[in-house]
């Protein structure tokens, strides 16, 4: 890939290593900031790679690049393009974590290292710059192939890996990530851990229903409030007269049983509200049947 400037300037390594600071070198004096032209650099091979993989959108960029803790190594060649380079191809590894299927089935978390993005140009593939890339990838950070994730490789990669690293049994996944068979096997305890199963969830009921239930249970846990406590028994009667009638209008003690009346010697009975009333009512009517016959005599 040409570009106007001198990427020899930019990249003085063969292989070069950019971070999230968008540097690979010393700044030149009386030179620009090389950011802006890495910065251009990064952005037209994240696009050409998304073109190359039919993606709606680059995965690499230069912001993406600076927002993220990924490391971006660099190909070139410095003698094509009049002694100023061309850029032969990237790869971006990072370390993501990740819910994996190990080989019984069982989830697994861990956080390994991960290839995100991979292009070599069209032009350019077929000559080993693929494999020169990878190796230098591989000794700088000190890890082996199998020991990786891959994000989405294409069917090209995977022909790669096949090829060169001899990686052939992948372990299915639900996710975009392709691991290996030995990728489990050579990762300690320490950097797997088990994800206990999700508990099968029970029967959802609708919320009217579990509305109803509710609602069901407070009123057997809880008094009606529409219903009236029965009323207390009614008081025996008591004379007027009596001690005991003085007693009660003061106050009585809980502990004695209720008191009855007692009739006092000499004293008759008062008689009641109730049978005056019947009393009159008998009265009357004896008088008015008696002015009915006489007046029919």
């Amino acid at each position: 890939m040409d570009f106007t400037f001198d990427l020899n300037a930019l990249f003085p390594e063969r292989v070069s290593v950019l971070d999230n600071n968008l540097t690979a070198g010393r700044k030149a004096p009386g030179r620009p900031d090389p950011q802006i032209q890495i910065a251009t650099v990064i952005d037209e091979l994240g696009k050409a790679s998304a073109k190359a993989q039919q993606l709606p959108a680059p995965i690499t960029s230069a912001a993406k690049l600076q927002a993220n803790r990924h490391h971006l190594y660099l190909l070139k060649d410095g003698e094509q393009n009049g002694g100023r380079a061309v850029v032969v191809g990237f790869l971006k590894v990072g370390c993501k974590k990740l819910f994996l299927l190990d080989q019984q089935g069982a989830h697994v978390e861990t956080e390994p290292l991960c290839v995100l993005d991979f292009y070599i140009k069209e032009t350019l593939q077929r000559h080993g710059y693929g494999l020169e890339l990878f190796d230098f990838m591989l000794k700088h950070k000190q890890v082996e192939p199998g020991q990786m994730a891959y994000d989405r490789p294409s069917a090209k990669f995977l022909s790669f890996l096949d090829k060169h690293y001899d990686l052939k049994n992948s372990v299915p996944q639900v996710n975009n990530f392709v691991v290996f068979s030995g990728f489990f096997k050579s990762r300690s305890a320490a950097q797997l851990r088990k994800v206990p199963p999700k508990k099968p969830e029970g029967e959802i009921k609708p919320y009217s229903l579990m509305e109803r239930d509710v609602v069901r249970k407070e009123q057997r846990s809880l008094p009606l409030p529409f219903v009236r406590p029965a009323a207390p028994p009614p008081s025996p009667p008591l004379l007027l007269s009596s001690p005991q009638s003085r007693s009660l209008s003061v106050g009585s003690s809980p502990s004695h049983g209720p008191l009855r009346p007692t009739a006092l010697p000499g004293l008759q009975p008062r008689p009641s509200l109730s049978s005056q009333l019947n009393e009159n009512c008998r009265e009357k009517r004896t008088s008015s049947l008696n002015r009915f016959r006489l007046s029919f005599h």
